[in-house]
């Protein structure tokens, strides 16, 4: 069953589109998620769809993302999508557990839920609240400040399906799981995936997510995920964005860690018309670590923004940001992040940078990186540069016999590799060192036997 969501005001074509639907959409969620949706739906009302008028997205205008005519899904359709068709190359072969939602709703109909190594649960969020109701009681939409963000509330009034994912104490996953992230339909189409990942005490896990659109349709992805690290727990996420410029993605991820954790992410995007990532860190743990990456390629007129909060709300805590961009014909970027510490939180150590690179005159970037301190022993720090490529570094290449053309790549590619190495697992890194290679030389970021740009 699906909608078509009217081309009127922005703010009451969802509006109606709620009050006209709250039967379908309760009907397949269980009632620990109904229960949030009516308040959700008040808090989107009086916050709006955020513009420039918002600090957080004073670099950004979404109305052309939101205003539109989409198509919605209302519960799973039944385009079904065979990997091995899709990927005809060895992306199955990068030895992950993969899963696949496809338009925010997940992939397999005949195992909703699933053991990954015999130990943890992934699956169907929306199954995962009916067999789970305790984990989803004690932190579904329980993040710091979810309720301040509109387009989470509109989310969370909405949230149909997506990913839980499960992690007992005291176990350490040996493989990542692959989530492959699919758009296709014939018409334009709005989806708005919710996700759910809970890592027990002790444990350990890795995630890589891939953004993909299989049609050429224009999309809309509005996506929530709440990550919670018990004490002691490890946790990688990469997400690898590599959707067509017809495509308009939100992502607002929500990590909260807990005593001794430690958290790495790292966002690449390769392609996508209009992206914009979303990533609070809570901090309410001592002698944490928390580790932000952070890598756009953007051309066109791409236009990709990235926003970071992380918190510190307790003492002996380490955390870094480091996002860098490059931007070519008339794109635009943006960096706006921020480091807040609490006054318990004495001792902490945070760094923040951003780095860019503009190839043409027409290309922008913002970046405001910013501190917000109310404790006296700590050490903190933030910057960013914005300019063209180092001619006397390209010089010195050009003197050693290095084409022009080749000296401006490995310019380019060194600046990059900053963030690429940054990336654990050996065979995605290898995979997007590959791809970045290829979007740096002009060259179509996909296998020649594949139907869609891959990862």
């Amino acid at each position: 069953m699906s909608e078509v969501v009217e081309k009127k005001d922005i703010k009451s074509q969802y509006l109606e589109l709620f009050s006209e639907n709250i039967d379908k959409i309760s009907n397949v969620s269980s009632s620990i998620i109904n229960k949030f949706r009516n308040q959700a739906i008040k808090d989107f009302e009086k916050l709006d769809i955020p513009n420039k008028r918002n600090e957080n997205y004073k670099y950004l205008d979404l109305k052309t993302a939101f205003d539109n005519k989409y198509n919605y899904n209302f519960i799973q359709s039944k385009i079904q999508v065979k990997l091995e068709e899709v990927f005809r190359c060895d992306v199955p072969e990068m030895d992950t557990e993969s899963i696949v939602l496809i338009n925010g709703w997940y992939g397999n109909k005949t195992n909703l839920l699933q053991k990954v190594e015999g130990k943890a649960i992934i699956g169907s969020f929306s199954e995962a609240a009916k067999q789970y109701p305790d984990l989803f009681e004690k932190y579904y939409s329980k993040s710091k400040n979810i309720e301040k963000e509109s387009l989470v509330s509109l989310n969370t009034a909405f949230a149909g399906d997506g990913i839980f994912f499960y992690v007992p104490d005291n176990i350490v996953l040996e493989k990542p799981i692959q989530i492959i992230n699919l758009m296709v339909s014939e018409e334009d189409t709005f989806a708005q995936p919710r996700n759910l990942f809970i890592l027990g005490k002790n444990s350990q896990a890795k995630i890589i997510v891939c953004d993909h659109t299989l049609s050429a349709s224009k999309f809309l992805s509005n996506s929530v995920t709440e990550v919670f690290q018990e004490e002691n727990s490890v946790f990688d996420i990469y997400n690898l964005q590599n959707e067509h410029n017809g495509a308009s993605k939100v992502s607002s991820v929500f990590f909260n860690q807990s005593n001794k954790s430690t958290l790495l992410s790292n966002i690449i995007t390769l392609h996508g018309g209009v992206v914009r990532n979303n990533v609070y860190v809570n901090v309410d743990g001592e002698h944490c670590e928390s580790k932000l990456y952070g890598l756009y390629l953007s051309d066109k007129w791409q236009n990709i923004d990235n926003y970071t909060y992380v918190s510190h709300n307790k003492p002996n805590c380490n955390s870094s940001q480091f996002y860098k961009g490059i931007l070519d014909d008339a794109s635009i970027g943006a960096f706006n992040g921020k480091i807040y510490v609490s006054r318990e939180a004495q001792k902490t150590s945070a760094y923040q940078a951003n780095n860019n690179i503009l190839l043409t005159n027409d290309a922008k970037v913002n970046s405001k990186p910013q501190l917000e301190i109310y404790a006296d022993d700590v050490k903190c720090s933030h910057g960013a540069t914005s300019g063209q490529i180092d001619e006397n570094a390209l010089f010195y290449l050009r003197s050693r016999g290095i084409s022009e053309k080749e000296a401006r790549f490995l310019l380019l590619y060194a600046f990059t590799n900053e963030i690429i190495k940054e990336i654990k697992v050996e065979a995605l890194r290898d995979r997007i060192s590959n791809l970045v290679d290829k979007r740096l030389r002009g060259e179509l970021a996909r296998c020649n036997s594949c139907v869609i740009n891959c990862c």
